[in-house]
């Protein structure tokens, strides 16, 4: 568990100092955009209230707290399962502790602020791509995709049918 508790520590503190680096040292909250490497790579400064790519965006309060739960939750639930099931599967925790570094990246933000910060943007190929989102979000679809990638028992059962 300690390549769990390890990857899940990186993945926030990574996700922090990224959204404080962009957001307050480079001025993107009173600035709102910065040109990277153009189209490819954009900061543009996001509140996101609600879920990847601004989806279930609630104004309110009790939205905020509803998300922090849920957040909370998922976060006891990988813990619970890859304890319980995947404890001596390295790839796997260091995607659980991604994933769960990742939600409470997320959650850091909720708290701090109400919402939470985005400030990627990518596009490519004269498709102008109008969503942010930020390191957090990256370390959860990356540790999801671990998960699925290097569940054991997923690949026995597909290997048994």
């Amino acid at each position: 568990m300690r390549a769990l508790s390890l990857a899940a520590l990186v993945a926030l503190l990574l996700d922090q100092a990224s959204k404080y680096a962009v957001v307050h040292a480079m001025g993107l909250a009173t600035r709102h955009q910065i040109d990277v490497l153009p189209p490819l790579l954009t900061f543009r400064y996001g509140e996101n209230r609600g879920i990847n790519f601004g989806l279930l965006d609630g104004d309110s309060d009790a939205a905020r707290w509803v998300l922090i739960v849920f957040s909370l939750i998922v976060v006891g639930a990988v813990l619970v399962w890859v304890r319980r099931s995947h404890a001596s599967n390295l790839p796997l925790l260091i995607g659980a502790g991604l994933l769960i570094g990742g939600a409470l990246g997320n959650v850091v933000d909720r708290l701090a602020y109400g919402y939470v910060l985005d400030f990627l943007n990518m596009s490519c190929c004269t498709i102008r791509n109008p969503f942010v989102f930020n390191v957090a979000d990256i370390f959860i679809f990356l540790g999801a995709g671990m998960l699925i990638l290097f569940d054991s028992r997923a690949s026995k059962r597909k290997k048994g049918s």
